[in-house]
């Protein structure tokens, strides 16, 4: 088989088709029509990382495949390689054989924007078009691009615990570098948290009544981004419930109750309260991995032709 590189899927995939994509796995998964396991995570102690597999099926999509990942903090101030490092294989359903293997960080970071995005859709106020962006890594920018798609965005304030890291998101988005995270996020209609932080950086007395927040950062059960008394406070959604309370510590070390699955939302079992304080915690599920590798294929040969 062919290795399907990074290059290649970035060629191909677009934002426009990878999110109702992104929409429909996040249905699935909430239908209970998806089979997978929450991740099983290998600490590697000695680099400060971890290497983690997450496999998924779905019978009505035909699909199987499994995403292997990486996450190792310490990469870039070290090495000055990503954080993040993944591949995506898929199978045919009906006989096991392997049919693709590909990158997973190109997949990855835009699979993550782009289920931020469904989230955005139907969680964020109408209107809304000031958009804060706390963190300056690659999420920061999948975000702002994929959040385009849904949003008509026109302020964006970007922060970083390193200015100069601001700065550049914020030449790049259009936006305004801002000093402290307080001053980004004042007044924002929608704020994602995309960061490296393992302690709170977004306080709940800076948030505005009705704002939405994509928290995407702090992946693990004992890290958090955000302040607990905020996360109580808002209505909560998740991409899995059972993922969040066992893998986010958002989630568990601020005791807060999980209202929805957004996919629970799209199916109509719960509701948007589009009008009050939300949070959409991604973990990222395996499921939008493998789907999302499946419209790569499909989009690549559809280049072909």
């Amino acid at each position: 088989m062919e290795f399907i590189t990074a290059e290649k899927i970035q060629s191909v995939l677009t934002y426009g088709r990878l999110i109702p994509v992104m929409e429909d796995a996040l249905k699935m998964f909430s239908s209970k029509k998806v089979v997978q396991p929450i991740r099983n995570i290998i600490p590697v102690e000695s680099e400060g990382g971890f290497f983690g597999s997450m496999p998924s099926l779905c019978e009505e999509k035909e699909i199987l495949g499994t995403k292997l990942v990486t996450f190792y903090p310490n990469n870039f101030t070290r090495h000055g390689r990503a954080t993040h490092n993944a591949i995506i294989v898929l199978f045919h359903k009906n006989t096991g054989i392997p049919k693709a293997i590909m990158d997973g960080e190109v997949v990855t970071a835009m699979r993550t924007a782009a289920a931020s995005a469904v989230a955005t859709k139907y969680l964020a106020g109408s209107g809304s078009a000031s958009l804060a962006i706390l963190g300056a890594g690659v999420q920061a920018r999948t975000h702002f691009h994929a959040l385009s798609q849904v949003l008509n965005i026109t302020q964006v304030k970007v922060w970083s615990r390193t200015f100069e890291n601001a700065e550049k998101v914020a030449m790049e988005t259009g936006g305004v570098a801002c000093k402290t995270a307080e001053e980004a996020v004042k007044d924002a209609d929608v704020i994602i948290t995309v960061t490296g932080a393992t302690t709170p950086v977004l306080q709940a007395a800076w948030v505005k009544p009705g704002a939405h927040i994509n928290a995407v950062g702090a992946c693990r059960y004992d890290w958090c981004e955000l302040d607990p008394e905020l996360t109580r406070s808002a209505v909560l959604y998740v991409d899995s419930r059972e993922a969040a309370l066992k893998e986010s510590g958002d989630v568990i070390l601020s005791k807060a109750d999980v209202y929805a699955e957004i996919g629970e939302v799209i199916l109509g079992q719960m509701e948007a309260k589009k009008n009050e304080l939300t949070i959409f915690k991604s973990l990222g599920i395996s499921i939008e991995d493998t789907m999302a590798g499946e419209l790569v294929l499909q989009m690549m040969a559809e280049q072909s032709t």
